[in-house]
């Protein structure tokens, strides 16, 4: 009787501990499936922990890599502080950095394009190649050593993961060079096209010193006031045509703050006059002045000092300065339609 007890008592135990196993297990499993659904939706589960927070999630596939929230949200940070300073509005300020996130993500993406490329090409960058450009960068902005690392401390950056940035922008300038540089050529026909299409940026400029003679309207003047500034803007013409030096005028009559210097203005192209002063002085010759212009800043007249006309400059001398015109222009063009051949090859989904 009292084995049978005792192996009663010891079978319910081993039940109880199975059950207790079987608890654990289910527990674990559980647990498992909230870690997935955690990781992949990126869903915080309030029931089990009550501060739950998304620090990461993916936000793009590329073919076989993937962009993350870290990496999106580290790319967006300056352009979203920046945007943070700027004091606008909640509504402004959301729509700004809805369109940086969208911009910034496409960029990430061909970013993962032109890696893969890279890792297709076998594109190699050395140490020393990193040293070189990062050693570049200082010199040409005046930065030490120790002036670099407080710049990239401000934005986060450690030396280590400037230089992996560097690595990268390096591979990425190795890959344009290699399938998009390389096949241009400029020829000597397109050279010449471009050059006469442009001939007036080439035969020489031509500018006008001008000086002036104003006087100001007040903003609410009656009708009696304008027509008496106008009788002492025509009498100070009459003076002019009548061979009185139109520095002596100025210096006398004019209420601009060039007055002292005879009106002195300075060296002007006609593209950069207003088009009523452009049309009065177009066809002068130095020496000529305007009749009187009722401008936006009130009544004036424009006196020619002289015309200074630059050397024209020929085809041959400014032939290396087409080509890179040229060459630029031909490079984006073409680097935009590669890479956009790239996209429609790769598998992307955006993950929102």
């Amino acid at each position: 009787m009292g084995k049978d007890r005792r192996f009663v008592k010891s079978q319910i135990q081993v039940f109880l501990i199975h059950q207790e196993i079987e608890k654990m297990v289910t527990f674990f499993k559980k647990c498992l499936v909230y870690i997935f659904l955690f990781i992949a939706l990126a869903v915080p589960f309030n029931d089990m922990v009550e501060s739950a927070e998304v620090v990461d999630r993916i936000v793009a596939i590329v073919n076989d890599d993937i962009v993350t929230l870290y990496e999106l949200n580290r790319a967006i940070k300056p352009y979203a502080d920046k945007i943070g300073a700027l004091g606008y509005s909640l509504d402004k300020k959301d729509k700004m950095l809805f369109t940086v996130r969208e911009d910034v993500l496409k960029q990430l993406v061909d970013e993962k394009i032109r890696d893969q490329e890279v890792r297709r090409a076998n594109i190699k960058v050395s140490e020393k190649e990193i040293d070189l450009t990062i050693e570049h960068f200082k010199k040409a902005n005046y930065l030490t050593d120790e002036d670099l690392r407080e710049a990239l401390a401000k934005d986060g950056l450690t030396l280590e993961e400037y230089r992996e940035k560097m690595k990268e922008q390096i591979l990425r300038v190795k890959l344009i060079n290699l399938e998009v540089k390389s096949k241009i050529v400029i020829t000597k026909e397109e050279v010449k096209s471009y050059y006469e299409n442009q001939i007036d940026k080439y035969r020489g400029e031509r500018k006008y010193h001008l000086r002036n003679i104003i006087m100001n309207i007040p903003p609410f003047a009656g009708d009696k006031e304008k027509s008496e500034i106008r009788k002492k803007m025509d009498a100070v013409l009459a003076k002019l045509i009548a061979g009185e030096p139109f520095e002596t005028l100025a210096m006398a009559h004019s209420e601009s703050s060039f007055a002292s210097d005879g009106g002195d203005l300075g060296l002007f192209r006609l593209d950069e006059l207003s088009e009523q002063i452009k049309e009065a002085i177009k066809d002068l010759k130095a020496g000529d002045f305007t009749n009187v212009l009722d401008t936006d800043l009130g009544l004036q007249i424009f006196f020619v000092e002289e015309i200074v006309t630059s050397e024209a400059k020929p085809l041959e001398k400014v032939e290396p300065e087409i080509e890179k015109i040229l060459y630029n222009e031909i490079v984006n063009e073409r680097f935009q339609t590669w890479l956009e051949g790239l996209r429609k090859r790769a598998h992307i989904k955006i993950i929102r």
